[in-house]
């Protein structure tokens, strides 16, 4: 008897002063203890506790100081104004889980593939085989400047070194073979070194030569993250990652668009069933449907102008503060809009206009307002019924809960919806692995998968059974 198919459950976290939506710290109920590993240890005990898959950090490299070319509104209004290292804040939080999935993001295009290589692969074996890189490729000139570059690197132009990237990291975690070390004391053998090799990749964009200093962990090596939307970015997608995270704003477009996104995936070469793709969303829960709806107004109206426009500039690296909020865009600015190229699409449909206005950015992106993702608001079997719904009828695999203040909405969610999903055999009731590939029914990529040509024109790598 096949076994019923379960959604993923991933906890969409920042290491910040408040969650993806800016609000969140304004709570009456929101924690400060955000600069405290209690804080997030906390948290991975209630996802444990929930079953969740994973507990996931969004990150990025740079305050959000676009708009008017400064920082102060930023600071003063509290737009995520605070930004840890959240593969540090995660190590807090493996210290507290045994099951719960680790992932966090790391951009391709301000570290080096050596650096990141290494870090994950060792927080894979501190973690037992439970971490995850979400791989990004960053967003503006911040960053950039953040890291001595003048500007941040073109759309496509980045995706081009990422791959780079990929196939060096990738390489690199593949140099070490099962059953290299032996700490055979007797003889004085270490480990046998034919099942060690160097990688010695030379390309466009690295030279990386090893050898790598950290062996396999229990789960082989970090799961990849991948949420590219943009045409390059999904191809980027298709070709790496193992969980997508994607922003559905209805069950017809999820369906469209998620049916496309195997369907590239099976094109690449990879078995689409071997790759979850998870929507985000906020969950607002209550005993009943009025006092959820009661509790999303209240929470809703806790966004302040401030937080969109200065996110909107953030993610589109464009400085929107001198414009007429209402003149639309002409065809060349909208080309030249360097930043979330997923994030302007995404305007331009639900809007309707090809050349929207600054207004048409905020309205219809719902940038920093709950509605900014799909919202599923109600008592417990409302809310579960939306996601049976979303999950049964092809709208995707799982869900990236992000949090209207914490750690309440968590706490919320556990105790309320879990327990009517597993009632209904949609998530399990407790954990299958002691890994997240285990988890989230992934196999382990073994030793020799990995094709480690090197070189600007090396073949696109595969890993067996993905």
């Amino acid at each position: 008897m096949t076994e019923k198919r379960k959604m993923s459950l991933i906890g969409f976290m920042q290491a910040q002063n408040c969650s993806t939506y800016p609000g969140s710290w304004r709570h009456v109920a929101s924690d400060p203890g955000y600069l405290t590993p209690e804080y997030y240890q906390s948290i991975a005990r209630t996802l444990e506790a929930g079953c969740f898959d994973m507990a996931f950090f969004d990150d990025r490299l740079a305050m959000p100081d676009l708009y008017s070319a400064d920082h102060a509104q930023t600071v003063a209004a509290g737009v995520r104004a605070v930004k840890l290292d959240p593969l540090v804040v995660l190590s807090a939080m493996a210290a507290v889980t045994t099951h719960l999935g680790l992932g966090a993001t790391y951009s391709t295009t301000y570290y080096e593939p050596y650096h990141v290589a290494r870090t994950f692969a060792t927080f894979d074996l501190m973690s037992k085989g439970r971490a995850a890189w979400n791989v990004v490729t960053s967003l503006n000139d911040s960053e950039a400047a953040n890291f001595g570059k003048d500007e941040h690197l073109e759309h496509d132009l980045r995706y081009d070194r990422a791959d780079e990237f990929l196939e060096t990291t990738l390489g690199h975690w593949d140099t070490w073979q099962e059953g290299a070390i032996v700490n055979d004391k007797d003889t004085g053998l270490f480990a046998h070194a034919d099942k060690v090799k160097r990688l010695d990749h030379k390309g466009k964009f690295f030279n990386s030569r090893g050898p790598f200093t950290v062996p396999r962990s229990s789960q082989g090596q970090p799961v990849l993250i991948q949420a590219g939307q943009s045409g390059r970015g999904r191809a980027f997608a298709a070709r790496w990652g193992e969980l997508l995270f994607v922003v559905y704003p209805n069950l017809g477009l999820a369906q469209k668009q998620y049916a496309e996104m195997k369907a590239a995936i099976a094109a690449s070469g990879r078995n689409p069933d071997k790759v979850r793709i998870a929507t985000a969303c906020h969950v607002v829960v209550g005993e009943t449907d009025e006092i959820a709806q009661k509790k999303f107004e209240y929470m809703d109206d806790l966004a302040e102008p401030i937080d969109g426009l200065t996110l909107i500039c953030e993610v589109l690296n464009t400085d929107f503060s001198t414009r007429d909020i209402d003149a639309p865009f002409t065809d060349e600015e909208m080309a030249a809009i360097s930043g979330w190229q997923t994030f302007r699409d995404r305007v331009v449909t639900l809007s309707g206009k090809k050349n929207p206005s600054v207004r048409d950015f905020v309205e219809f992106s719902k940038r920093a307002r709950l509605r900014e993702f799909n919202v599923f608001i109600g008592s417990p079997k409302t809310v579960a019924d939306e996601m049976e719904k979303w999950f049964t009828e092809g709208g995707c695999d799982g869900f990236v809960l992000s949090p209207t203040h914490m750690p309440g909405s968590y706490e919320d969610f556990v105790r309320m919806v879990v327990p009517e999903l597993q009632k209904r055999g949609l998530v399990r009731t407790e954990y299958e692995s002691n890994t997240l590939r285990g988890n989230l029914g992934l196999d382990i990529p073994q030793a020799g998968d990995w094709k480690t040509e090197s070189g600007p024109d090396s073949p696109a790598a595969a890993i067996k059974g993905i």
